[in-house]
Parts: C-alpha cells; sequence; structure tokens
C-alpha cells in the first residue's frame, strides 16, 4: 500500500537521492557559488552530522531493521535532502520567503509480516521555520518530520508521521563515524571535483515507536546513518546505481556503491568500505568485488524490472553472501518531491565469511531502472 503527504508549495523538480544529481545546465553557477569536494578535508565530530551549505548537495540517510517484543519486524528509511539554489537563481522576494535552499524528504515503513510497503514524502524551503538545518549541530526538518542531536550526547532522535504510519526512534552509535573513499573523498566521477565528502554510522542500536494504523508497537533494532555532502554532478554517461548496506552478525559492515552505465557495465569509480569490529575501514575498489543478480522483481506500476536478489564476493577477505529481499515490492515513486522513481528496501544476508557461516541484514537502493536518472533542477 502506498501512501504520500500532501504537500504545500509549488511546483518543484529536484533529483536526487542517494548520490549527487545525475544532470545540470548551471556548471558555471555551481563553480562561482558552491565548494566542491577535494582532497584533504578534515572531519570534525559532532560537527559535521551538521549541514555544510557551502556545498550544493547534501543529505541525511537513515535506514534500519526493527523488532517488536512479539517478533514482528518492520523496515524503515527516513531521509532529508538539501539543494542549494545558486545566487543567480534566487527569487527576488521579501528575505523571509527567499528560497535560497529547497529541502526535501522520503519516509517508508516495510511491513514484513503484513506485506505492506507504506511510504510519504515532503518538500519545503528554508524559512519561517518550516523546514532547515543547523551547521553547528545535528538537526534537519520539515515540518514535524525531524532528525536531532546535541553536542552533549552521541543519541540522535528521529521522528515522522503519516496519516496512517510513524516513527518515534533514538538511534546510539556503536562505532565511531567511517569516512569513505581516500583522502577525505568519495569519488562520483574522473572529472575534478567529481567527488562528495561521504561518512557512515554503520551500526546505530535503535529504541522506540513504529505506529502503523491504530496500533503502536514498542521495537529495538539497528540502523545505519549516512551523510554525504557536494557539488559536483554525475556523468552524463550513468543511469543508475545500486547501493549497498550490509551488517552481519560477525560484527562486520560493508557498504558498496556501483555506478552504471547505459549498458550495465559498472563505472571504474565505484567503490565501498569494509567496517571491521574495531571500527577500522578497509576500502574496497571495483577489482575487490564481485556482484551479480540472479533474481528481478517487475513494479506493476512502473513498469520497472529491478534486480533484486544478489551474489556478492569479495577477495581479501574472503567473503560469498547471497543477498535477497524481505518484501519485493518497495518502490517509491515520488512526484511530489523529487520526481525519482527508486526501489529501497529491507533485506536478508547470508553466506560465509573467511570460511565461516555468517548471516545479517541490510538495505538495498536501485536507481535507474523504472527511468534514467537523469532529472534537474
Amino acid at each position: 500500500m502506498m501512501k504520500s503527504d500532501r504537500l504545500g508549495i509549488g511546483s518543484v523538480c529536484v533529483a536526487f537521492t542517494c548520490l549527487l544529481i545525475a544532470t545540470s545546465e548551471a556548471g558555471t553557477e555551481r563553480s562561482q557559488d558552491f565548494s566542491l569536494a577535494t582532497p584533504g578535508y578534515t572531519y570534525r565530530f559532532p560537527f559535521d552530522h551538521g549541514a555544510h551549505r557551502a556545498f550544493r548537495t547534501e543529505w541525511w540517510y537513515y535506514t534500519g531493521h526493527l523488532t517488536t517484543n512479539g517478533g514482528r519486524r518492520f523496515g524503515y528509511e527516513l531521509t532529508f535532502f538539501r539543494r542549494g539554489i545558486p545566487s543567480g537563481r534566487q527569487k527576488t522576494l521579501p528575505s523571509r520567503w527567499t528560497i535560497d535552499h529547497l529541502y526535501l524528504a522520503h519516509f517508508a515503513l516495510s511491513d514484513i509480516e503484513g506485506g505492506r510497503f507504506h511510504y510519504a514524502e515532503k518538500r519545503s524551503r528554508a524559512g519561517l521555520g518550516k523546514a532547515g538545518a543547523e551547521t553547528e549541530r545535528l538537526h534537519v526538518w520539515i515540518d514535524r518530520w525531524r532528525t536531532e542531536g546535541s553536542l552533549q550526547s552521541d543519541e540522535q532522535r528521529l521522528q515522522a508521521d503519516s496519516a496512517d504510519f510513524s516513527i518515534d526512534l533514538t538511534v546510539l552509535p556503536v562505532k565511531a563515524p567511517v569516512v569513505h573513499g581516500t583522502g577525505g573523498i568519495s569519488l562520483k566521477g574522473a572529472a575534478p571535483g567529481q567527488a562528495s565528502h561521504y561518512y557512515s554510522l554503520t551500526r546505530l542500536t535503535t529504541t522506540g515507536t513504529v505506529t502503523l494504523g491504530k496500533n503502536r508497537y514498542e521495537v529495538t533494532g539497528t540502523s545505519w546513518m549516512d551523510h554525504e555532502f557536494g557539488s559536483a554532478d554525475l556523468g552524463l554517461d550513468l543511469v543508475g546505481w545500486d547501493w549497498f548496506s550490509i551488517q552481519l552478525d560477525n560484527g562486520y559492515e560493508l557498504m558498496w556503491y556501483r555506478l552504471r552505465h547505459a549498458d550495465g557495465s559498472p563505472d571504474p569509480v565505484s567503490s565501498g568500505t569494509l567496517v571491521a569490529p574495531d571500527g577500522n575501514g578497509i576500502p574496497l575498489t571495483l577489482a575487490d568485488v564481485q556482484c551479480e543478480s540472479f533474481g528481478t522483481w517487475a513494479s506493476p506500476t512502473s513498469r520497472g524490472r529491478y534486480p533484486l536478489r544478489w551474489r556478492m564476493r569479495t577477495r581479501t577477505p574472503d567473503i560469498a553472501l547471497e543477498i535477497v529481499p524481505l518484501l519485493d515490492d518497495q518502490e517509491l515513486r515520488t512526484s511530489r518531491s523529487t520526481r525519482v522513481t527508486y526501489w529501497e528496501g529491507a533485506m536478508s544476508v547470508r553466506g560465509t565469511f573467511a570460511g565461516r557461516s555468517v548471516s545479517g541484514q541490510g538495505y538495498l537502493e536501485l536507481t535507474g531502472y523504472a527511468e534514467r536518472f537523469a532529472q534537474r533542477l
């Protein structure tokens, strides 16, 4: 069952989900008004959990697996996007109404036992308190949807509600943030500045409540948080990406993204990180990972055909995983916010790690299968 919140501002088309926006006509404006992600960036936490307005595009991305005391399972996604508007495109309006940043959000709940997927979306602009993001600490919001932290505690609070479902969660990192890529940047192309600053909290102890219909559930579980910011665009030869976040029961986590060309081949900058139990991140290049699908699902609504069943293998250490969805239909069609149709859903994981059996859970994001990811502001 799909749900979508009603939105209160005019037609805005901003297309970005997990990586940097695909195509743009504003290259000169970008170079003048926004900073590019370049090597040498020094991360400072918890300061870097906040907004980075010098960069054009930014998002805070939460996914997780939740369970009630009775064993009922849920997956969730809560994502906030910030998009800076170049000064040459800002509206000439009274200062309180000036549009210098757009904010968008996606919220999804996968009811595993109920076999249903619910999602909602929002968009707004900075100003008048409707939406915003603080720079000194984690606090991003649109209306009553928010993620918030403090400088005194590592805890973060997540809240979002729709007509029929909501979450109110507290997450606490088990490990320190892991920075992806090398030199403080995660490459998204070969051109100078075609990169982002990207880090993750790969294992977050999670407690709180899920409301579905008239029922309220106390839940516990494990979440994952991505935070990424940059200003460059993806190459015109790319149509989408496959992104995996995996939490294994031996204490390891794995992030992997594969940027795809029109012929299905991966771009050479595709990469990831293996996170050890002590929090140490081990970079993975395209040559380190073999990833292939062995089953698809066709959306009856968008007619996109998604590869939902995967086999993944790494060489050092020797990891072999089979990744399958907990629900096939976890497709979001965000016509009222980012206007991107994509699949993002809860997965189960099993396989071997250095010859020993391992199991786990994760999230998978797939873009460019229902339509080429090639929209712009």
